[in-house]
């Protein structure tokens, strides 16, 4: 009887030191959040309302990213723009298609499994377009006999192009399942750009107006979809303390 006693005395003893440590490792390593990875795409609806309220513009963007790490993600745009502009001196039209492409660095730390961005980012912008010149005014100084008349012209310069680097932050914000809201603010700066002979592109489609020569700014409102590829867990370590 005493040995039946001894080893039942001895399991509980192992029994419970199991749980006990059952519980520490449990305690050790607790699953916080879930990232989840994938595509996500969009449409800039800035430039689709300016295709219904601004005179002489027609535009559409196509946004999206693919995240990398934790907080990476590539991203690009790809668009086309056709504007005309009424310039003092000038009223010519630009037409092109463009493409950016680049990195989003998300600042913001999540709770859970929200997934929103405070950003920062940057760009390698390409654009190729053409110019008409429709019609133009001799610059005259002293204007003694009158405003100078427009003269037409018609004339078109194709083969055009520009490269420019662009510094961005914007915010994108989980709204149901897998869609998305979100807009930034751009700063362009041209390092590369072939010209008209007569005029310089003022305008330039994915750039923007062209402010001191070579300076722009713009910004984009997106609405975008993730599609989810795999998803990650993170492991929090919490300390247990020993009594």
């Amino acid at each position: 009887m005493k040995h039946t006693f001894a080893f039942l005395f001895s399991l509980v003893l192992v029994c419970t030191a199991l749980e006990t440590n059952a519980q520490e490792k449990k305690q050790d390593s607790i699953p916080s959040k879930t990232y989840r990875y994938g595509v996500r795409v969009g449409v800039d609806l800035s430039k689709i309302a300016r295709t219904f309220y601004e005179d002489k513009y027609k535009g559409l963007e196509l946004a999206g990213d693919y995240r990398l790490t934790k907080r990476y993600y590539i991203a690009g745009e790809l668009g086309n723009e056709d504007k005309t502009v009424n310039d003092d001196q000038l009223n010519f039209t630009t037409k092109g298609t463009y493409f950016k492409v680049g990195f989003d660095y998300n600042l913001y730390e999540n709770w859970l499994d929200m997934e929103n961005m405070v950003y920062v980012g940057a760009r390698y912008g390409v654009s190729s377009f053409s110019q008409t010149l429709n019609s133009y005014k001799v610059y005259d100084r002293y204007p003694y006999f009158g405003f100078p008349q427009d003269i037409p012209s018609g004339e078109k310069f194709t083969g055009l192009s520009a490269q420019w680097i662009e510094v961005l932050v914007g915010v994108k914000a989980k709204v149901i399942n897998n869609f998305y809201v979100g807009f930034s603010l751009r700063v362009n700066k041209l390092f590369s750009n072939k010209k008209p002979d007569n005029f310089d592109n003022l305008f330039i489609p994915g750039f923007n107006r062209t402010y001191d020569g070579t300076f722009g700014a713009g910004f984009n409102y997106t609405v975008s979809y993730l599609i989810p590829i795999y998803k990650k867990k993170a492991v929090v370590a919490v300390p247990v303390k020993k009594k």
